[in-house]
C-alpha cells in the first residue's frame, strides 16, 4: 500500500487518467544523475496530463514528451548513466524497468522515459535504466495492449493524469 506524499522518495506514482496507476521504485544508487533529474521533474508537476505517445506490446510504452511527438523533452538533458558512455549501471532492461529515452546522441536524455513491457535485455549499456515497477505492472500491460496508428501512436490518449512521490503507507 502506497499514499501520496509531498516529500520527495524513491518511489513515484504515475497515475492514469483512468484511475489505474504505475508505481516505480527509483534507483539512485546505479543511476544517480538519471534519478535526481526524474525527481526534479516529477516535483514540478511536468509530467502532470502528458501521454504515453509510444507504445509496442512486447517492447515497451513510452511518454514524458511535452510535446506528445516524441520530439520534445525539458529544457535540460542528462548524461546518459550506460555503459557505451563509460557509465557503470547494471540495471538489466528487463519486464517493468523504467529507463530513459534518448535520440542517437548519449548525452540527450531530457524527460522521455520507456516502461518496459517485456524484456529487452538488447538495451542494457545503451539506455540508462534507473528503476523498476513494483506494483501496476498491469497497468503495463493494459497500456501496450491499445489499438496503435502511425508512428506506434495510441489511437485513443494513454493520459497520465498526475505523476506524483508516494511512500508506503
Amino acid at each position: 500500500m502506497f499514499i501520496e506524499t509531498d516529500k520527495t522518495t524513491d518511489y513515484v506514482k504515475i497515475e492514469m487518467e483512468d484511475g489505474n496507476s504505475i508505481i516505480v521504485e527509483l534507483d539512485g544508487a546505479n543511476a544517480p544523475i538519471t534519478v535526481e533529474n526524474f525527481k526534479k521533474l516529477v516535483a514540478s508537476g511536468f509530467y502532470n496530463g502528458l501521454i504515453f505517445h509510444r507504445v509496442i506490446a512486447g517492447f515497451m510504452i513510452q511518454g514524458g514528451d511535452p510535446q506528445g511527438t516524441g520530439m520534445g523533452g525539458s529544457k535540460q538533458c542528462v548524461k546518459g548513466e550506460f555503459a557505451a558512455n563509460g557509465v557503470c549501471n547494471p540495471i538489466s532492461h528487463l519486464r517493468g524497468v523504467i529507463s530513459m529515452a534518448r535520440s542517437q546522441m548519449f548525452n540527450s536524455a531530457s524527460s522521455q522515459f520507456f516502461i518496459c513491457h517485456a524484456d529487452a535485455k538488447f538495451l542494457d549499456g545503451q539506455y540508462a535504466a534507473f528503476g523498476r515497477v513494483v506494483e501496476g505492472i498491469e497497468t503495463v500491460d493494459k497500456i501496450a495492449s491499445v489499438p496503435t496508428g502511425r508512428n506506434d501512436r495510441p489511437l485513443e490518449a494513454q493520459r497520465m493524469r498526475k505523476v506524483c512521490f508516494v511512500q508506503r503507507g
